[in-house]
């Protein structure tokens, strides 16, 4: 039986540290002959069918208006192997250097969208922008994703998730309760 656990304060500016919601990303995207990576950890699962995506991309950042203008991108899933290009990738920016050249990434041919995929990735969603009711004010994208990309190997990959301050968690091992699952909850 689950017992009480003993709390103290914590800083609210730092509930991330719990909350964040899934892998860092690495979103990739083009506007005419200008290509970007940023680094993202703040997105979330908004509908199953169509499969819609939330992401917040500051309006500070390069990708912002690389995306703004061609209404896509890709949002790529690396291996925690990547750590070190990831946090490199979001620590500069793509107004200044070419990312695919500096961090060693190949940007691949994608099926329905004209941004790059990145090769190194185990997984790569290509995106267009289905809801842009919410970018002015919230930096809130809401994409489709019209193609997905998965490696045979990606369930045995570990992803990387970001808990601020320069320290990431990474995806541990599986409990699988498909016996007790009923889809009628995805409903």
């Amino acid at each position: 039986m689950p017992h009480p656990i003993a709390k103290k304060d914590f800083p609210v500016s730092n509930v991330r540290h719990f909350l964040e919601p899934g892998p860092i990303v690495l979103v990739s995207s083009q506007w005419q002959q200008q290509t970007n990576i940023m680094t993202m950890g703040w997105h979330m699962v908004m509908a199953f069918s169509p499969s819609l995506l939330g992401c917040v991309i500051d309006a500070g950042n390069h990708s912002h208006a690389l995306v703004c203008n061609s209404g896509e991108c890709v949002i790529n899933i690396p291996s925690a192997s990547l750590v070190d290009k990831v946090v490199g990738i979001g620590n500069c920016s793509g107004s200044e250097i070419d990312k695919f050249k500096a961090f060693e990434l190949t940007p691949g041919k994608s099926e329905k969208v004209g941004a790059p995929r990145i090769e190194e990735c185990y997984a790569s969603f290509e995106c267009r922008l289905h809801d842009d009711a919410m970018i002015e004010r919230y930096n809130l994208f809401v994409f489709e994703v019209v193609k997905a990309h998965a490696a045979p190997s990606a369930d045995e990959e570990e992803s990387l998730h970001y808990r601020g301050m320069g320290e990431f968690m990474l995806s541990g091992r599986s409990i699988d309760r498909t016996e007790l699952f009923k889809p009628s909850m995805l409903i």
